[in-house]
């Protein structure tokens, strides 16, 4: 009941969302810091088994011990958590407000940082791929210093193989803590599965026409991207995990999760997408590079939309061009259609409509799709 009451609340008045770290009442993860502390306690127990093993179990010297610390150190680290710390929220919100023990507590947060482990390997695996600069504020990985490639004196293309390194940690971490668990298969079967779609997802991202043709980019299109490339990893995930935690075996239980996680991700991707044009990167921690890269962005989409002949005909010559003036040109136009106010205008109307997902819902605690979605409406806009 606690559930429908905040959900009716929401509902009626759009903007006074509780934000992320509000407490929820009646449930045990409501620290005032939304339990980043408790979460954050776990990274170093995680991370120093990992490096212990390697010079016994792999006979690795000093120096891939040391580039493997500040691997995992600068890409596990230093984000907002979010994915994470949902899987102990959501394992609150299913087991009903009731107390969980520790080793409960201690599961749900390995397996959150199991998702922090892949969100890291994704990122510096996109960022060479699409060439980015910042990432969190600073240089990213593949881009950084490090003395110990005596090559090139920065870590360079070796974050290839340091990408494949942090999704292999994640299995090291699974098969120490949940080998006894009767839904261990299911955790290797939903980790690889969900890292599978991500991948396909990164693949439709990747290979857009050729630059200057917008046949492509199309709003179903661009759905199946980000559902693939964003949705399932970011939103199914954290949520499947607990549901497992929680003894939950029903398949109409997580098709139900599915119905509102998938396209409350597509909602995040829209606004990442928008982020990416005309947020601060003091704020967002990176520089935005869709136009340069011809990315089938939503922006892009609405500005094809909504454009007059002779401004289609500027988008068709200067979108997807890696040059300063060409890219002012682009956000010049979609400046002169609106597109913040075409934005704000999908912002309410996707919000409205998850919400109305979420009253829907009854084989599952409302209150977990609620907080979830607290945590990203109106996010560093």
């Amino acid at each position: 009941m606690q559930a429908r009451t905040r959900v009716e609340r929401i509902s009626q008045h759009l903007v006074p969302v509780p934000a992320p770290d509000t407490p929820v009442a009646s449930t045990p993860c409501a620290a005032s810091d939304g339990g980043k502390a408790a979460f954050t306690e776990i990274f170093p127990i995680l991370a120093n088994e990992i490096l212990r093993e390697l010079p016994t179990t792999f006979e690795m010297p000093p120096h891939a011990i040391q580039w493997m610390q500040q691997l995992n150190e600068v890409n596990v680290q230093g984000g907002k958590m979010n994915r994470g710390l949902t899987v102990i929220h959501s394992l609150q919100l299913l087991k009903e407000g009731s107390q969980l023990s520790r080793n409960e507590e201690f599961n749900a947060h390995v397996l959150g940082w199991c998702i922090e482990w892949l969100q890291a390997f994704f990122l510096v695996a996109d960022d060479i791929m699409d060439q980015s600069l910042t990432r969190r504020g600073a240089p990213c990985w593949y881009r950084q210093k490090n003395p110990i490639n005596a090559r090139t004196g920065t870590v360079g293309l070796v974050a290839i193989n340091d990408a494949f390194l942090l999704e292999a940690v994640i299995y090291r971490i699974l098969s120490k803590y949940f080998r006894d668990k009767p839904y261990y298969a299911d955790l290797l079967e939903i980790f690889h599965e969900v890292s599978y779609q991500t991948e396909l997802g990164q693949l439709l991202d990747l290979t857009q026409p050729l630059r200057g043709d917008f046949t492509a980019f199309t709003l179903d299109n661009y759905k199946k991207i980000v559902r693939y490339k964003t949705a399932f990893y970011s939103f199914y995930l954290p949520v499947a995990l607990a549901m497992l935690m929680a003894g939950i075996t029903s398949r109409p239980a997580f098709d139900a999760a599915k119905e509102i996680l998938l396209p409350m991700g597509e909602y995040f991707q829209v606004q990442d997408d928008f982020l990416d044009c005309y947020g601060d990167p003091a704020v967002i921690g990176k520089v935005g590079r869709d136009v340069e890269e011809n990315k089938c962005s939503w922006l892009v989409i609405q500005a094809l939309h909504a454009a007059n002949p002779a401004q289609r005909a500027q988008l068709e010559t200067h979108y997807g061009i890696d040059d300063p003036k060409d890219v002012a040109i682009v956000k010049r136009i979609y400046n002169e259609i609106g597109l913040k106010s075409i934005f704000q205008q999908y912002e309410d109307e996707s919000y409205k409509q998850l919400v109305d997902k979420i009253k829907r819902v009854r084989i599952l605690p409302q209150e977990v799709f609620v907080k979830l979605l607290s945590k990203i409406y109106k996010r560093d806009l």
